[in-house]
């Protein structure tokens, strides 16, 4: 098999989409769209799972129906490469994201004109990437329960996942999202990717030893353990 490629280019973006549409939508695996999203939440997630752990979910219930040997290892180095830029993305620092980088959603031709509320752009996507937190569910939980905004990111895939709003007060009826609340969402994705992959990489990072003493350190700014709180909140309470 050839070494996977950096980024897939159009033509191999559509490539893979034809195996999965072919292969894995009809045994209950993923689109384009989903897969894009479950590739993205292993890329910034709080473990890695190994290949053969990883791939199943992928093509679904049943092992993918190759033609022939020659189509499964193309369809694996197409996978791969799109999991490359899935990663480059996470890791990207800078303004304006590549577009062979940019998340891959079914988007209507002119997203800018007057759409219905009914189209679930975004949807495919946030069920791909929960797809890739039950594998790591409780390692994913421990993150939830540490930051309060990592929770809100959450609550916002959830909300493309399901295309509601949970109501402000409790026992309300959920509010139906509409498709500008989405678009604000999609635009935000890379964003979301980035601080969580920093977080991940803080997370497996060594900590410097910290001492007590308020003298040390100003007890107004972020503590050095990398906890992001501020030194007097954590080390110096």
């Amino acid at each position: 098999m050839a070494n996977a490629p950096a980024h897939l280019d159009d033509d191999e973006i559509e490539r893979l989409g034809e195996l999965l549409d072919r292969l894995a939508v009809p045994q209950g695996g993923l689109n384009m769209e989903a897969l894009d999203g479950y590739l993205s939440a292993l890329a910034v997630g709080p473990d890695m799972p190994p290949r053969d752990e990883w791939q199943p979910p992928v093509w679904g219930a049943q092992p993918p129906a190759f033609a022939d040997t020659r189509e499964a290892d193309e369809a694996q180095r197409l996978l791969l490469g799109h999991r490359n830029a899935c990663v480059a993305r996470a890791r990207f620092d800078g303004e304006d994201l590549p577009d062979s980088l940019s998340p891959l959603l079914w988007l209507p031709e002119d997203p800018e004109a007057e759409q219905p509320d009914a189209l679930d752009v975004g949807s495919d996507w946030a069920h791909g990437f929960f797809t890739a937190v039950d594998l790591r569910p409780d390692a994913w939980q421990a993150w939830l329960e540490a930051e309060e905004w990592i929770d809100e990111i959450f609550g916002l895939l959830e909300q493309l996942a399901t295309g509601e709003v949970a109501p402000e007060e409790e026992g309300g009826a959920p509010a139906l999202m509409g498709f500008k609340e989405r678009m604000e969402i999609v635009a935000s994705l890379p964003g979301m990717l980035a601080d969580l992959h920093q977080y991940m990489i803080d997370a497996k990072s060594p900590k410097a030893p910290v001492t007590r003493d308020g003298g040390q350190q100003d007890r107004n700014a972020l503590c050095a353990c990398g906890s992001g709180k501020k030194y007097k909140k954590c080390h110096g309470a």
